[in-house]
């Protein structure tokens, strides 16, 4: 329809300028313009007096303008308008014909696959006939690199994964020294690197390559479930529970059931069955599940297929957790002997995984030992030095006035968060909280709350007798998904068991929870006040929590034998606490999941005895993969980031590798009777490399990526049914060899189009008003 009024392809006037052919000056048909409005309107006024009464108001100055249009246009065209565009000169320049030769093209739809029809539209459509009368041709199959075919039949849509951008920005440089006019893409757009980047666009239009591209695929499955992602974290403690938090998409499938597992190999760790929401809307699911014991896991997290589905390749993640075995250890200091204190203890006494020494002030200047690995451990108090605290990896704080501690504890216990990285849980009680004076101590920036500024907030449960209602507990929003509060897998069931906890023994009012922190559970008091009974945040490396009350232990007293509610909250709350802190060595990689590509970099952050920075190491990281594969590499200093060291490595078999890094402080010098220098710290993390998966994923075709890259490049996406057109379109780029065309605009069918409304309107204006 746009060539029909305009003559020209709609590039024309993109790329084009517009010019003005007479040989009369410019400011002449501006001053002919003018002066021609300005005769009209001398012209209508004169005749005003003897016009009839209808026209001597505002119509009268409407027909003027009519009448002045017609007049601008037919004096634009005496100076002979033309729009002038580059155009590739022909057999002097090369299309270059770029076929995705991916295992996604291989899909079948309605009897034929992707590639199929790519095929057909370039052969059975004459587009390559088209192109060879006016170009030369080159055939390329593109998949992760391009590469130059003889033919189409050497097309074999089997390679693992798609890199467009990567390919195209290889082929510009590759053919630098050749007049490139044009680059047509045949492709359903599944780019596994994460889409076209800023590079592989910046390398065409230096070179002005306009792309032209072709969608193949349907843009909607009718019937699919796919999976987009799964958070795990890649760590874990030996005997913890972790969460799994699975994103999903389905078409076709509304309302229809499914179950969601978690394996370890064929052990099965999770499974829930959930209903699916509405077509292409995301939703998210989390399954809560058991990690067992120390080593490498690798986690086959599925949806089971349902009867008719598309693409069940899509149905299935794997993703890798590094269970460590290394006890955790808490430093547990109480104001006053309580149950709380007790509860919390027993809760983690079956717990071999999470070791408590605590110190119970049982008087004004005597302090019970209990958990202690040590007989000198705790025995001059709490702790005064970065040494000895930084030996925990979390510190429990219970009903313990702020004053107790000196300001150098006080800044110690800030170090052990922010520094080491460590985790701070705050309880309730008589002397804690506001009550306690830590709303004036120099800690309130370390909370995950602002404490309330008056004392008096601490509230004990008045004698059930009495028949006052009590103070009962339920899950807040941000619980839901928290592993923390996870008391029963089902989240509906876990919501309706915390509201049937046991009420709570006493409670303190937290105050307000900061911009930052997480309210996973809140307290309804006897006056149904609604106040944050858990509350987390991040602060620094590490994380502080405060758990507004010192009654928790009435969950398992007032329960029934066997319920495992408190003991569960308890021991899920202190891993949660520690199970993130760091070590003297930390080692990490962006991703574990390596695609088709083994490139990875192993980044370390080394830190000393008191977690500072430790820039003057030696840092190694041995590598074991399948195989027997075997490195063993030198990690280099990160510029400005002192004590971070880096090394790049690339895998170069599929499966899983473990990692572990040492550390070596070399200032120390060696020992004086081993001759060796003494290891620092370690760190072990695992990653795999698989290949061929991700093309398993985002089949549908993405039309959006491929008309971005159009756009950008100064090309045009394009339709398999559209394609006749392609030929008479390409010509016109500033790529290649080119010649600058002028073409007329005076002859365009819009032109006389123009004329012919503007006369016939000023005719059925007259006419209209009875004048004609």
């Amino acid at each position: 329809m746009f060539e029909f009024f305009f003559k020209y392809p709609r590039s024309v006037y993109a790329r084009g300028q517009f010019a003005l052919l007479g040989a009369w000056p410019k400011w002449m048909l501006v001053l002919l313009i003018l002066a021609a409005g300005a005769g009209l309107a001398w012209l209508i006024r004169s005749r005003l007096a003897r016009a009839a009464p209808v026209m001597r108001g505002w119509r009268a100055w409407v027909i003027w303008g009519l009448q002045t249009l017609m007049a601008a246009v037919l004096l634009v065209l005496l100076w002979q308008p033309a729009i002038t565009v580059a155009e590739l000169k022909p057999q002097q320049n090369i299309i270059a014909v770029l076929v995705d030769d991916s295992r996604s093209m291989a899909i079948s739809e309605d009897g034929l696959t992707r590639e199929a029809r790519a095929v057909q539209a370039l052969q059975s459509g004459g587009v390559l006939a088209s192109l060879n009368r006016s170009f030369q041709t080159r055939l390329y199959r593109v998949d992760e690199v391009p590469a130059r075919i003889d033919s189409l039949k050497d097309l074999q849509p089997n390679a693992p994964s798609t890199r467009l951008g990567d390919s195209l920005k290889q082929l510009s440089e590759e053919t630098s020294d050749l007049p490139i006019g044009a680059v047509v893409l045949l492709s359903d757009g599944d780019d596994n690197s994460g889409g076209i980047s800023a590079d592989a666009i910046s390398a065409l239009r230096a070179r002005h390559i306009p792309v032209h591209t072709v969608g193949f695929g349907r843009e909607r499955a009718a019937h699919d479930v796919e999976l987009d992602d799964a958070v795990v974290a890649p760590r874990a403690v030996a005997g913890s529970r972790i969460a799994a938090k699975i994103t999903l998409h389905q078409r076709g499938y509304a309302g229809a059931k499914i179950n969601l597992t978690v394996r370890d190999g064929a052990k099965m760790l999770a499974s829930r069955t959930i209903t699916l929401g509405a077509d292409g809307n995301l939703q998210t699911e989390t399954l809560m599940f058991d990690i067992g014991g120390a080593g490498a896991k690798t986690l086959q997290i599925a949806a089971v297929p349902l009867a008719g589905e598309e693409n069940t390749a899509n149905n299935t993640l794997t993703r890798v957790v590094n269970v460590g075995s290394e006890p955790r250890r808490i430093l547990y200091v109480e104001g006053e002997p309580r149950w709380e204190y007790k509860f919390i203890r027993q809760a983690e006494e079956d717990d071999r995984m999470v070791q408590i020494a605590s110190m119970v002030r049982t008087s004004e200047n005597k302090v019970y030992r209990q958990g202690v690995s040590d007989p000198k451990e705790l025995v001059d108090g709490f702790p005064s030095r970065p040494e000895d605290l930084f030996v925990y990896q979390g510190l429990i704080i219970g009903s313990v006035e702020a004053g107790y501690f000196t300001p150098g504890q006080q800044e110690l216990i800030r170090q052990f968060v922010d520094r080491r990285g460590g985790g701070l849980l705050l309880l309730g009680g008589q002397f804690a909280l506001a009550d306690g004076g830590w709303n004036a101590s120099n800690l309130t920036d370390l909370l995950p709350t602002t404490l309330p500024v008056q004392a008096g907030t601490f509230h004990r449960e008045a004698d059930p007798k009495s028949g006052t209602t009590h103070t009962t507990a339920e899950l807040a929003p941000a619980g839901v998904d928290s592993i923390i509060t996870r008391l029963v897998d089902d989240p509906a069931a876990n919501a309706a068991r915390w509201k049937k906890l046991p009420y709570l023994m006493d409670y303190e009012d937290p105050g307000t929870p900061k911009p930052g922190a997480a309210v996973l559970a809140n307290l309804i008091t006897p006056e149904s006040r609604r106040l944050p009974l858990l509350i987390t945040e991040n602060f620094g490396h590490g994380r502080t929590a405060i758990m507004a009350t010192g009654g928790s232990w009435r969950w398992q007293m007032s329960s029934p034998l066997g319920d495992t509610a408190h003991d569960l909250f308890w021991q899920q709350l202190l891993r949660w606490l520690v199970s993130e802190t760091p070590g003297h060595v930390t080692a990490s990689v962006p991703a574990q999941m390596l695609f088709d590509n083994g490139a990875v970099t192993i980044t370390a952050e080394v830190r000393d005895q008191q977690y500072n920075p430790a820039p003057d190491s030696k840092v190694e990281a041995h590598i074991l993969g399948p195989s027997g594969v075997s490195a063993l590499v030198e990690m280099t200093p990160v510029p400005d980031s002192p004590g971070q060291f880096q090394a790049a490595w690339s895998a170069p078999k599929t499966g899983a590798y473990l990692t572990e890094v040492t550390a070596q402080r070399l200032n120390n010098g060696p020992d004086p009777v081993t001759g060796t220098v003494k290891e620092s710290g370690r760190d072990v993390l695992t990653f795999q490399r698989m290949d061929g998966v991700a093309e398993n994923f985002h089949t549908e075709q993405n039309r959006a990526l491929l008309e971005r890259l159009a756009t950008q490049t100064g090309g045009q996406y394009w339709k398999p049914a559209d394609l006749d057109k392609l030929a008479s379109r390409i010509p016109f780029s500033e790529a290649g060899v080119t010649v600058r065309e002028t073409k007329d605009l005076w002859d365009l069918p819009l032109v006389f189009l123009v004329l012919l409304l503007v006369r016939f309107s000023e005719w059925w204006l007259r006419r209209r008003w009875g004048i004609v």
